[in-house]
């Protein structure tokens, strides 16, 4: 999803957006009974479409939009 757009040019002077960009992953990925990770792949998958709209201004096509939980801040 992220091939070709330079998101770490984006970034890289902006701690606040990357910050959000972690949260989202720390606020979708969930645990097992024994601490092990069940949905990494889709919490990196909702970080990158962040990132993708942060990048271009655009929604990746066929990606829900990100939900407010997804990128609060604690």
């Amino acid at each position: 999803m992220l091939d070709g757009i330079a998101y770490w040019d984006e970034l890289r002077d902006s701690p606040s957006q990357l910050e959000i960009c972690f949260a989202i992953f720390a606020n979708v990925i969930e645990f097992d009974d024994h601490g092990q990770p069940t949905n990494e792949k889709y919490a990196e998958r909702r970080a990158a479409v962040w990132l993708y709209r942060y990048c271009t201004g655009e929604q990746p096509p066929g990606e829900p939009e990100i939900e407010p939980w997804e990128c609060r801040l604690y």
